[in-house]
């Protein structure tokens, strides 16, 4: 074969890989480069006529190492077939290989020697190294269930390639970086035996490459690097900058990874742990998911059909779901009308507000849906400003824990008969009602009053409503507080100036800051038989503290300093309580009163203030007001021992410690940080401003707070959503532009004391958004047979429209590869 003048090989020293006789052996001594023609047609590609055994390899597992070169080999070559040699010959037996290495592009074309190994590692150094016939016995032997690890520099090979652009997943971009960076890996597959092992947050030098187009949705990403921690150059991909990925290709497996750009990466523990997990799939060592985050394997179909004329048969204006274990849904409308009829909005007239909660039932296995009952409440004055909406009415649904033997429906709403229309006040109630499987319907009259407390109707909203149950049969109840921050210019809710009848609505400090007031709260509390309650130990107070006179406290109360938590999840393997609430309405940060409007999220593992209306994000503070001249600022809020000294306070002054929220973004972005002077205040100057989370922006935005997905094994359902979301904690907003929809990773360690996640991913092309998606999330909760079910609101506002839905989404993309029978070695199956 002509060697090529440019290529010089030189022969190896000081390691051991086994070589092979004929051509290998001839190609690592004598040094043949492959002789490609430099520019093939893309379009050209030869018949695979390379007869090889389906799949390659056999028990005596083999793996390949190519390490040819169009130009002057690379300096890590030396290094990586080392590596890989050494976890070849390490690790439990069932794990072990033999490693072979040549840079004799012949190989491809020799079936009867190709055919035996398990596995090829490109660990080449760029450029078109393989002519025609030789990329179709690559290609040949992929189809036959071949597996392919490319590192690297394998990304620029075959450039003409489309076939190889589709193998190794992704092309870099001309002017990536080039020098040796220090990084952040997060890792997002926790399963994947690449990455299983890996710190959640790994920290390591390398040269890393940008993307011509990002692969992500296309292949399976099992890491990215957080371009936040080195300098990503001009052709950065932004915060889902994928540095490792994996896919089923045409027939066989393919593994890529960015990483080992340098010699010294491959002298890595953990990198040589990465190697070994990627090798041991694509060589049929071990199976993997590689199909999980493929867009393309995952189905949303819509649920219900828009409602008839007049008529909310369907379904109401949606406002939450909950499942059952027999697999219906349940799910609520607030109390909006159909938008034909007429709201009442005068206050003189005995049906203002009046508005019908609506439960409805969706079957599963007839396709219908049932209208189970409806509850008269105050909840629909329609649109308009915050003296006319209303965002009561029916606000939260929960099933009892042993709902399949006792049929009881936990609904938290306001009652329409039992407002003041004199002092404009209504009362807040959780009633547990019976329900009747055998005909799709709530017995009314079955109602018992658990828990009520009154909240201000005079001026709307933030009326919040979620409710959960955790592993000791403890209800949580999310309340909202039930103020305006119209009056401080959408800064804290500390301008007690307006009231009606003596009852402010505009002091959050009223309720969410006041400890003796169960708006503005997450409530925990153990229900009875009987339809009492009692309180669990462990809630943030037990009711009869002494401090500063004593009676000043709610037992009820499991977490205050929250504005509005519309939805709450606990997943009961932990019982990490997760929330979400919207914020105030200041659009830019300000320098005199403090933070934009920031919506949270937060991971809430222990009792606790989080802030509102005093700090927000990582306990941010506002000001305090002069008041009576509310324009007037003070100092500023001390968020580790802050003090509620509203004229409105019945509670106690001095409040427990703010604890730091996970998740927080406003439309300036997520995660908004700023410098900070020796009291800890920041700067608030946008100029200034630092992004820890830039994966989010708000705008317009609402916090829609989602599930943590726990996978079934024993589950039979073929729709479950696979095993790499297990543990992902899903956050998604109202809104579907650039606000969350996303799926994150939160550190143990760090999780309920103000941690940031560790890793996020864009649930936007599995839950689709747009116009005939999912535009408006209202609501989404996982069912038991491990499908996502979904509320879309609509289009329009306090009521429900065309578009108002219940959506199902599903997985279809299989199981782990390779097939079990495929197994290289049965014993290493685990």
């Amino acid at each position: 074969m002509q060697r090529t003048p440019h290529h010089r090989s030189r022969s190896r020293r000081g390691f051991a890989a086994v070589l092979a006789t004929g051509a290998l052996t001839a190609s690592l001594l004598g040094g043949n480069a492959a002789g490609a023609s430099p520019n093939p047609e893309p379009a050209d590609r030869l018949p695979t006529t390379l007869s090889l055994p389906s799949p390659p390899g056999g028990a005596n597992v083999k793996v390949l190492v190519f390490h040819a070169s169009a130009g002057d080999e690379s300096p890590t070559v030396d290094a990586g077939i080392a590596a890989i040699e050494k976890i070849g010959l390490s690790g439990p037996e069932a794990g072990r290989f033999r490693t072979v290495a040549t840079d004799d592009a012949g190989v491809f074309t020799n079936a009867k020697r190709l055919g035996t190994f398990n596995a090829v590692v490109f660990l080449t150094g760029g450029g078109d190294v393989l002519d025609p016939e030789q990329e179709a016995g690559l290609e040949a032997y992929m189809e036959a269930g071949g597996g392919f690890l490319g590192i690297h520099d394998a990304a620029r090979t075959e450039p003409y390639s489309d076939w190889f652009t589709g193998l190794v997943g992704a092309r870099p971009a001309a002017n990536s970086p080039t020098a040796v960076q220090r990084a952040t890996v997060e890792i997002g597959d926790r399963i994947h035996p690449a990455t299983k092992g890996l710190p959640l947050e790994w920290k390591r030098p390398d040269k890393w490459l940008n993307w011509t187009k990002n692969p992500s949705g296309d292949v399976h990403t099992v890491a990215r690097v957080r371009e936040l921690t080195y300098k990503p150059g001009a052709s950065a991909n932004g915060w889902d900058h994928p540095v490792s990925w994996c896919r089923d290709y045409d027939g066989g497996r393919s593994f890529y990874t960015a990483m080992g750009g340098t010699a010294d990466s491959f002298a890595e523990t953990d990198f040589r742990d990465h190697l070994r997990g990627a090798l041991a799939w694509t060589s049929r060592l071990s199976r993997a998911d590689c199909t999980a985050t493929i867009n393309s394997n995952y189905r949303a179909e819509r649920l219900t059909q828009p409602n008839q004329p007049g008529r909310n048969d369907q379904i109401g204006e949606p406002h939450g779901l909950v499942t059952a274990a027999d697999g219906r849904v349940f799910y609520i409308g607030r109390g909006g009308a159909d938008s034909s009829r007429p709201v009442v909005i005068d206050w003189k007239d005995p049906d203002v507000g009046k508005g019908l909660g609506e439960i409805h039932v969706y079957d599963p296995k007839t396709g219908k849906v049932t209208l189970a009952g409806a509850l008269t409440v105050f909840g629909n004055k329609g649109g308009g400003d915050e003296l006319v909406k209303v965002e009561e009415g029916l606000l939260g649904i929960e099933l009892d824990p042993d709902f399949a033997s006792n049929g009881w429906v936990y609904l938290h709403y306001t009652p329409h008969a039992k407002i003041d229309r004199d002092k404009q006040m209504a009362v807040r109630q959780v009633s547990r009602f019976t329900f009747d499987p055998a005909t799709d319907k709530l017995d009314l009259a079955s109602e018992k009053v658990l828990l009520s407390w009154p909240v201000q109707i005079h001026s709307c909203c933030h009326a919040g409503g979620g409710m959960a149950w955790d592993s000791r049969d403890n209800l949580y109840i999310a309340t909202g507080d039930n103020n305006s921050s119209g009056f401080s210019d959408g800064y804290s809710g500390n301008n007690p100036q307006p009231n009606y009848k003596g009852v402010s609505f505009a002091d959050a400090r009223r309720t969410a800051g006041n400890t003796n007031n169960l708006n503005g709260k997450i409530l925990r509390i153990h229900p009875e038989d009987d339809g009492t309650y009692t309180l669990p130990e462990g809630n943030l107070f037990t009711g009869k503290e002494p401090d500063e006179g004593g009676g000043k406290t709610r037992g009820e109360i499991y977490v205050m300093g929250v504005r509005n938590p519309a939805r709450i999840s606990i997943d009961k393997s932990t019982d990490t309580l997760y929330a979400g609430w919207v914020g105030p309405d200041a659009g830019e940060p300000s320098t005199t009163w403090g933070p934009a409007k920031y919506d949270t999220f937060a991971a809430i593992t222990k009792p606790g203030n989080h802030g509102w209306p005093y700090c927000m994000g990582n306990k941010q503070p506002y000001r305090d007001r002069n008041l009576p001249d509310p324009g007037k600022p003070l100092g500023w809020y001390d968020c580790d021992a802050p003090k509620n000294e509203s004229p409105n306070n019945d509670g106690l002054v001095n409040l427990p410690p703010v604890t730091s929220n996970t998740i927080w973004y406003s439309p300036q972005g997520g995660g908004v940080d700023y410098p900070r002077d020796a009291d800890g205040v920041p700067s608030y100057r946008a100029e200034e401003q630092k992004l820890l989370l830039p994966w989010l922006k708000g705008g317009g935005q609402a916090t829609m707070n989602g599930p943590v997905y726990r996978y079934d094994a024993a589950s039979t359902s073929a729709d479950k959503w696979p095993a790499y979301w297990d543990g992902k904690w899903f956050v998604g907003d109202f809104y579907d532009a650039d606000q969350p929809r996303h799926a994150v990773l939160t550190d143990p360690r760090t999780a309920g004391k103000g941690g940031l996640p560790t890793h996020a991913e864009s649930l936007k092309k599995i839950i689709p958004v747009g116009a005939e998606g999912i535009r408006n999330l209202m609501d989404w909760k996982f069912a038991p047979d491990g499908s996502l079910y979904v509320l879309d609101y609509g289009r329009g506002f306090f009521t429900s429209d065309s578009k108002s839905a219940l959506w199902r989404v599903t997985y279809k993309g299989g199981g782990p590869t390779p097939a079990a029978a495929d197994l290289a070695r049965k014993a290493a199956a685990q």
